[in-house]
């Protein structure tokens, strides 16, 4: 019998699996291929908003990792199919097999496995199965059962379950004669039904994220020529998009990816010192926020169309809401292909849409780029009462080092936090949790990681009014220092205080240590 079950296969799931691979986990996989969202949720025009170096694993680079463009996700795709069939991780996977339900089979008192072990006496893998998971294969209506001891769920927040609107009553979907679908139902269309889709269409797109940009852009383009009709953007809440990584001739990673950076940002279990210095320091934060706005409302006409946010820029730093704005975005917006509609409430009528100041939009096509359910998803797999646990008063998740559910035994989370590269901090979980199930260290008590989870859910909630999102981007590197100080790992990563202190922290500073 396998010890360890993996549920999903995208990134997370397969950085997950690479470093669990000498315990021979199963890894479920409800597709017939890896690659999570970038598979089930990309648009053909989709690409990663971040260059090739600073997205990819410690021990993989990309084959032309200094292409300064930003690759297709296509292209990431195809890296991430190299890496698994280079570490040969696919031997662990199981396409088409989705895991539908989880059955708690435990004793007990084996709840307690995810407290202080050396109090407990209990190792992670306990010798006999806790959760048994029911898999249905290739669509099949029969449902296989599977015991394991520990599970790690790679599912994500994104994709397969959809967050659709509310609506008032007889003002829904059911009202309006035309179209209404949501970016995950357009991003399983191929090129040519896209574009079918889009040309000649009144095409609204409701959302104001990547997802909703990059859905614009591709409407304009279908609608290019005389018979083109204009795209839609209806905006609720703007956010902070740049065009590049460069600010007034400086790099980015200045900012806020260095240690030197991240100093003026609070951190969890700081000191008091460190607490009034960052409070003196405060100032010199905000200018740095005020700084970088005032390159992209030079930069973009962010202000002409209304797409100026209300909140400074750390906040979206802060919460992973940064965009990279497409080149062409502003272009189309121009030449009148792209409008910009802001409303902070709408519904749907028999032509359209309607929104809160009494005027009308008529439309042929509603898609709605309106995020995912991950909360739902990751509840219509737990049983009671570890479902229950997922919510916390905060909205937050509660994970310790982003991995553990203090309260859910034998079961890890891999891909729940956010940062500035997903797949790093993925990594960079995968390898602590690999040497947590080795028992190479132990887990502090329930009470301290309680206790460790609410002081960093504070610092997120004082940053950014968007701090549900569970993003650490501001105090990244302090993260992973208490990580790499659990493994027994330095924690200071370079090879001169001065690359420590000025240079960017990316995988590539955490490679294995023995």
């Amino acid at each position: 019998m396998a010890k360890i079950a993996i549920i999903g296969a995208g990134v997370s799931g397969i950085a997950a699996a690479k470093q669990l691979s000498h315990h021979n986990p199963v890894v479920f996989e409800a597709s017939d291929s890896i690659g999570g969202v970038w598979k089930s949720c990309s648009y053909n025009s989709t690409k990663l908003q971040s260059s090739r170096k600073d997205y990819q694993f410690s021990d993989f680079q990309w084959r032309n990792r200094d292409d300064p463009s930003f690759p297709s996700h296509v292209e990431i795709l195809d890296y991430l199919e190299s890496y698994a069939k280079h570490f040969d991780v696919l031997k662990f996977v199981k396409f088409n097999s989705k895991v539908v339900e989880v059955r708690f089979v435990g004793e007990r008192e084996t709840i307690e496995l995810t407290g202080n072990a050396e109090e407990h006496g209990s190792p992670i893998l306990p010798g006999h199965p806790v959760w048994e998971i029911a898999v249905q294969t290739n669509d099949s209506e029969n449902l296989k059962w599977h015991a394991f001891e520990f599970l790690v769920v790679c599912i994500g927040k994104y994709g397969d379950i959809p967050k659709i609107p509310s609506f008032p009553p007889d003002k829904g979907t059911e009202m309006f004669q035309g179209k209404v679908l949501h970016s995950i139902d357009y991003c399983k269309l191929d090129k040519e039904a896209a574009s079918q889709l889009l040309k000649g269409k009144k095409v609204v797109v409701v959302g104001c994220r990547k997802s909703a940009i990059d859905l614009a852009v591709e409407c304009a383009e279908a609608n290019q020529g005389p018979e083109g009709q204009a795209c839609t953007m209806v905006v609720r809440t703007p956010h902070w998009t740049v065009p590049h990584y460069w600010v007034w001739g400086l790099p980015f990673f200045l900012f806020y990816s260095t240690r030197a950076s991240q100093f003026l940002h609070e951190r969890p279990n700081q000191s008091i010192l460190k607490t009034l210095l960052c409070y003196l320091l405060s100032p010199m934060r905000r200018g740095v926020s005020k700084f970088i706005e005032s390159y992209l409302l030079w930069k973009l006409p962010l202000q002409k169309y209304g797409l100026k946010p209300d909140h400074p820029f750390e906040e979206d730093y802060a919460s992973c809401q940064m965009a990279i704005m497409p080149e062409n975005f502003f272009t189309e917006a121009d030449k009148g292909n792209i409008v910009i509609k802001r409303a902070s409430k709408w519904w749907f009528w028999k032509e359209g849409i309607e929104f809160d100041d009494n005027t009308k939009m008529e439309a042929d096509v509603v898609i709605l780029a309106t995020g995912y359910d991950g909360k739902k998803k990751l509840k219509s797999i737990l049983p009671e009462p570890f479902r229950s646990l997922i919510e916390y008063p905060s909205g937050i998740m509660p994970l310790y080092r982003g991995t553990i559910h203090p309260l859910v035994p034998n079961m890890a989370f891999v891909g729940y936090i956010e940062s500035v590269s997903n797949l790093h901090t993925s990594e960079l979980r995968s390898m602590w949790l690999a040497r947590l199930v080795d028992e190479k260290f132990k887990l502090p008590s329930v009470e301290n990681m309680l206790e460790q989870i609410s002081r960093e859910t504070e610092v997120m909630r004082r940053t950014s009014r968007f701090y549900k999102r569970h993003c650490i981007s501001t105090f990244s590197i302090n993260h992973s220092d208490a990580m790499c100080e659990e493994m027994g790992w330095n924690s200071w990563r370079k090879k001169s205080w001065l690359s420590e202190a000025f240079s960017p922290y990316g995988s590539q500073d955490y490679g294995q240590e023995n």
